[in-house]
This record gives structure tokens, C-alpha cells and sequence, in this order.
């Protein structure tokens, strides 16, 4: 006998190189040092921490972060799930016919009583970067932990325990999922903050002869990142 798990979802987990991380870490006590010099976006987002501020294009890290980890990492969802559809299934989701945008990257400074609710992102994918985390946060209880919701409230009594996943903050460790994904954070207690990154992107399908156009001239496929918010096409506020 099999036990089959239907109807998965998928949340795509990596980890950023050592230099990088470090990178960012710089980054992120660059902005903390003096907050009011970046964005705040604080506006547009649906958690309820301390900070929560705009990173453009142009600061340390942040392009090689997009392009070498978060938009492959998208592509690697895609072709996860899109690959095991019948090719009549696909869509214009097949190599060549659509392009990965970025849209915003934030970064989020929690501190002892922040939390994130329940809430979804714009776009097609996001993601959360985890660059540091106090030492109480350690997988004894649900503090300051990352939770992917399911479609039903978890109930171990009738054995609904897929219905939620609680992932440890790891410096380093990052995930992209679906950007309809529900996902929340939990609060801490003590000293401390805990520092991440989010972000949101498109992947956008090409008009007809756009795909033959950045055949022809490559440099065109390779727009610049833009921190262009989706919160101007959200019903309600939403963000990591």
C-alpha cells in the first residue's frame, strides 16, 4: 500500500553565500544606523514591527542578491512545477515565453512583540531572506518563527497537521513561494532584533515578437530592477 499527499504546495528553500550574507548584514546596519534615509514602507505592508524599510537597486548587494539568487530561485519554482504539467498545459509558462521582473525589496526590523498577521503578497512570487536572529529564537517554542498557512486551520485532534509549517529563522536561509501563499510571523520575547529581507516579483509573459526581439538584442531582456510598489492594485494592505 502507497499513502499518496495530494494537492502540494510548493515553498522553494535555499541559502545565500557567506560573503553575501555578510554583505547584507552590512547593508541592514547601514539603514538601521539612520532609518529615516530609506523609504519607509511601512504604510504598504500589513506587518507590525518596528521598521520596515524600502532597499533600492543601487545599494550594496542588492542587485547580485536579485540577480544570482532570488529571480533564479523563481525560476526554479517555475520549472518544478510547471515541468511535471503536460506541454499543452503549460501555458505561456515555457522557457523563452515570459520574463522574471523584479518589483520591491524591503527590509523588516522585529523587535520583542512585532508580529506579521496573516496576509498574502501582489505579484507571482515573493520571498523572505533571514539575515539575523536573537539567540532565543531557537525552535523551543513557536518565537519569531516563519508560518506558511494552508487552506483549513490546523487541528491535530482530527489529524489535519499539514494545515500550517512553522519554519526557523536561520542567517542565511531564504524561501520563495507563490506570492497567494498565507503566511504570518510570530512575535518574540527578549532582547534583540530580527532582521530579514522580502521581496516581490513578476513573472510576466511576452507580447507577441517580444520573445524574437530579445533574441535579436539581449540587452533588452535585462531590464534594471525597479521598486515599483504593488500596493497601488491591492484591495488591502499587504507585504512580509
Amino acid at each position: 500500500m502507497d499513502v499518496l499527499d495530494l494537492f502540494p504546495r510548493s515553498i522553494l528553500k535555499g541559502q545565500l553565500p557567506d560573503p553575501l550574507l555578510k554583505q547584507l548584514i552590512a547593508l541592514g546596519e547601514q539603514v538601521m544606523t539612520a532609518p529615516h534615509h530609506s523609504p519607509d514602507a511601512s504604510a504598504k505592508l500589513a506587518g507590525q514591527l518596528s521598521e520596515q524599510r524600502e532597499l533600492t537597486p543601487d545599494l550594496p548587494g542588492v542587485q547580485q542578491l536579485m540577480n544570482e539568487q532570488l529571480l533564479p530561485a523563481c525560476e526554479r519554482w517555475i520549472r518544478h512545477v510547471i515541468d511535471r504539467q503536460p506541454p499543452q498545459g503549460r501555458g505561456p509558462w515555457v522557457p523563452g515565453r515570459y520574463r522574471l521582473q523584479p518589483v520591491d525589496l524591503w527590509l523588516n526590523c522585529q523587535r520583542a512583540g512585532d508580529y506579521n498577521p496573516i496576509h498574502t503578497h501582489g505579484g507571482s512570487f515573493s520571498g523572505v531572506i533571514f539575515l539575523k536572529v536573537p539567540p532565543q529564537i531557537n525552535g523551543n517554542s513557536f518565537d519569531g518563527q516563519l508560518c506558511f498557512h494552508g487552506p483549513e486551520d490546523w487541528h491535530i485532534q482530527s489529524f489535519r497537521t499539514g494545515m500550517s509549517q512553522y519554519m526557523l529563522p536561520v542567517p542565511g536561509d531564504f524561501y520563495v513561494f507563490p506570492a497567494w501563499q498565507p503566511h504570518s510571523v510570530m512575535p518574540f520575547r527578549g532582547e534583540g532584533e530580527r532582521w530579514s529581507l522580502a521581496f516581490n516579483a513578476m513573472a510576466i509573459p511576452h507580447q507577441k515578437g517580444a520573445a524574437a526581439r530579445e533574441a535579436a538584442n539581449p540587452s533588452s531582456a535585462a531590464a534594471p530592477m525597479g521598486n515599483v510598489s504593488l500596493s497601488s492594485q491591492r484591495p488591502s494592505p499587504k507585504g512580509f
